[in-house]
C-alpha cells in the first residue's frame, strides 16, 4: 500500500467528514469512503447493536443490508461479534468466506450465497465507548491483506472523531432548537395574560409536571395553539 498517498486521503476525508451537517450524512461519508479508500473494497457498512438487537445504520454498495439482516436473525456473524466486541475483538479479518467459519456456521453459508468472498470489521467508538462496527466486504477472497489492520484502524479513527463532534452540533443544536421554543412559547403566555417573565416560565412547568410531558412539548403545544389562534389554559 501506497501510505503517503493513504496519508493524504486521510486529511482530505477528515475535512469531508467535519463539513457533514448531521451525524447520518457523517456515517454515509464514512461508509462511502472506506469503498472509495480500501482496495478491494466492494461494500460497506455501519451496524450497531442495541439491546440485542442489530440495526444498519449506514450502507454503501450492495449485500450490506442482507448481511446485516441474517447475522441479526441468526444471532452470529463477525460483524454481530464486532459490534458486541466479543472477546475484546477490535478488529476481524476473514481471507476467504467461501471456506466453512466454525464460528459462524449459519451465517457462513447465507454469506457464500450472498456472493460474499472476504470481509473485514473494525470496531467503532466515541467518547471511549463503543458505537457500533464498520465492516468492509469484497466479493473476491483474500481481498483484504495484512494493511487492512493499518488502513482500517487510520479510517476508524476519523471516523470515531468526525462521529463525536457531529453528534455533539447536533445535541448542541437540538439545545438551542429547544431554548427557541420555551422562549417563544413564554412571551406568547407573558402577552396574552400579562404574566412576567417568571411566572410564564411557572406556567409551562408545572403543565409539564401535571401532564408528564417534557418541557419543550408543552411549550410547541403553546405555540401551535397560538398559530391556531385557539385559547391557552
Amino acid at each position: 500500500m501506497d501510505w503517503r498517498r493513504y496519508a493524504e486521503q486521510m486529511a482530505v476525508l477528515a475535512r469531508d467528514l467535519l463539513a457533514q451537517d448531521s451525524v447520518q450524512a457523517t456515517l454515509d461519508a464514512v461508509a462511502q469512503s472506506a469503498v472509495k479508500l480500501i482496495e478491494g473494497c466492494d461494500a460497506a457498512g455501519i451496524l450497531a447493536v442495541s439491546k440485542g438487537r442489530t440495526v444498519t445504520l449506514s450502507v454503501c454498495g450492495d449485500m450490506v443490508e442482507e448481511s446485516d439482516r441474517l447475522q441479526g436473525e441468526l444471532g452470529e456473524g463477525p460483524c454481530f461479534d464486532a459490534a458486541h466486541r466479543v472477546d475484546g475483538e477490535r478488529l476481524f479479518r476473514i481471507a476467504d468466506m467461501t471456506l466453512p467459519q466454525p464460528s459462524w456456521p449459519l451465517y457462513s453459508r447465507a454469506a457464500r450465497d450472498l456472493g460474499i468472498g472476504s470481509m473485514t470489521g473494525v470496531l467503532l467508538y466515541t467518547d471511549q465507548q463503543d458505537f457500533g462496527a464498520l465492516n468492509l466486504y469484497s466479493r473476491s477472497p483474500g481481498a483484504f491483506g495484512a494493511d487492512i489492520e493499518s488502513a482500517g484502524w487510520l479510517l476508524a479513527s476519523h471516523a470515531a472523531v468526525a462521529l463525536a463532534g457531529a453528534r455533539t452540533v447536533e445535541q448542541l443544536e437540538h439545545a438551542l432548537e429547544t431554548r427557541h421554543s420555551i422562549g417563544e412559547a413564554m412571551g406568547i403566555l407573558m402577552e396574552r395574560h400579562r404574566l412576567s417573565q417568571e411566572e410564564a416560565f411557572a406556567v409551562l412547568r408545572r403543565l409539564s409536571q401535571q401532564h408528564n410531558v417534557k418541557l419543550r412539548d408543552v411549550a410547541g403545544h403553546v405555540r401551535a395553539g397560538s398559530r391556531a389562534g385557539s385559547p391557552q389554559d
